[in-house]
């Protein structure tokens, strides 16, 4: 009996990120991962009170930013929700009001990355968790070398943050890297795209976990600096977050596609 033909690979398909002819498409698009990387985070228990953001810079006006309404659940956003706020926090479309302290840094953080389409921050258990002790991640497993040398520590707290300096210094502290432990505070993650923002700060929130979880269990042991760096190149990139987040995105869209509206 013959063995069946192998189907020809450029039949396959692969989902990658889209092009957009107009910056309306392109907005629009923004807009869905937006409202969906919220759903995902409110499933995943990352909402605190009114504590967390997850911003997108708008393909047209590139200092302004689509951003969560102040005090909406996470779970019940859609993308006609979502407000668009100018680089000093004012809105400009929208029904409702941004939390200023937290557009603060965001703003910040966008001005000082332009490569950064997407940023996040959300008072998660374990980010806070690792925050408190003022550490960094270490490369413990294949994910959390993502971020090797690629994240960095803001080793200061002082309090709520609502001036422009301290989202400066914030967003100096970040630099290049996509992602950066606000110590005693949280995490913050940046991408190229909403949907590499949003899983390196899923991954990050992992990564923290398992650390504490090692630690409490015994000895970690570190994977080496070379294996660290080879990993980190090979899994670390924005197409790669991009990629892993792809099922989450499947899944919410197809469980709530009421968000789309």
């Amino acid at each position: 009996m013959q063995a069946p033909t192998p189907i020809p690979v450029e039949r396959l398909q692969f989902a990658m990120p889209p092009a957009h002819e107009t910056p309306e498409d392109e907005r629009r698009h923004r807009k869905e991962r937006l409202a969906a990387a919220l759903r995902i985070f409110g499933r995943l228990g990352y909402e605190d009170g009114v504590s967390g953001h997850i911003t997108a810079r708008d393909p047209e006006y590139d200092d302004c930013f689509w951003v969560n309404p102040f005090g909406m659940p996470f779970r019940h956003i859609t993308v006609g929700d979502l407000v668009l706020a100018n680089a000093d926090g004012q809105v400009v479309e929208g029904r409702h009001h941004v939390n200023q302290a937290a557009f603060t840094v965001h703003a910040q953080v966008h001005r000082a990355r332009p490569d950064a389409v997407a940023v996040a921050h959300c008072h998660s258990t374990y980010g806070r968790a690792l925050a408190a002790l003022g550490e960094l991640l270490d490369p413990l497993t294949q994910e959390s070398c993502a971020f090797y040398e690629s994240h960095a520590l803001y080793d200061a707290y002082t309090g709520v943050t609502v001036d422009a300096g301290e989202g400066r210094l914030i967003a100096a502290a970040l630099g290049d890297h996509k992602a950066l432990i606000l110590r005693n505070h949280g995490l913050l993650t940046v991408g190229g795209s909403v949907d590499a923002a949003a899983w390196w700060f899923i991954s990050m929130e992992r990564s923290c976990q398992i650390q504490l979880a090692a630690r409490a269990a015994g000895r970690p042991v570190l994977i080496g600096h070379k294996q660290a760096v080879e990993t980190r190149e090979q899994l670390g990139g924005d197409l790669v977050a991009w990629i892993n987040y792809q099922p989450l995105w499947q899944d919410v869209t197809r469980a709530e596609p009421d968000l789309l509206a």
